[in-house]
């Protein structure tokens, strides 16, 4: 059954909320919807609520406010359709041999530790590229 989650990358929930690119919005808010009318499940690693906050509150065209981003998370958060990952030490260990075997950014590698320790090894995003480096992930793009 968890061979079959989708971690949703941060760029995916980003583009759902970023009205400056209509047709990324728009395949991204029919992934998400599938989630929030307890279609599909799907999970997200603390990493990507984090970075999606920064994202929409200071970096798209037409920030969000912060309290409005807050309970976008929070909802995410307590739905149960929402698997959220959370890390610990070990994932930081595990982001840096990824990321030294592989050649990815930190970042990226700490999200594949994350999902390597939760069992998921599904990715919906925009950046297949790094992900792609690691044999045991899916990245898919939706875009395409």
């Amino acid at each position: 059954m968890k061979d079959e989650i989708f971690l949703v990358d941060t760029n995916i929930l980003v583009y759902s909320y970023d009205a400056s690119e209509p047709e990324k919005q728009m395949i991204c808010n029919a992934l998400l919807k599938k989630c929030w009318m307890q279609k599909a499940y799907y999970a997200i690693a603390l990493q990507n609520l984090s970075e999606f906050y920064v994202v929409v509150t200071k970096k798209i065209e037409h920030p969000l406010p912060k309290e409005i981003v807050k309970k976008i998370i929070n909802d995410i958060i307590e739905f149960n359709n929402w698997q959220v990952l959370g890390l610990d030490e070990t994932s930081i260990i595990i982001a840096i041999d990824l990321s030294i075997k592989y050649k990815i950014h930190y970042w990226d590698a700490l999200l594949c530790a994350t999902m390597k320790q939760n069992g998921v090894t599904n990715v919906l995003t925009e950046n297949t590229k790094d992900f792609d480096k690691i044999p045991w992930i899916t990245a898919v793009n939706p875009f395409i």
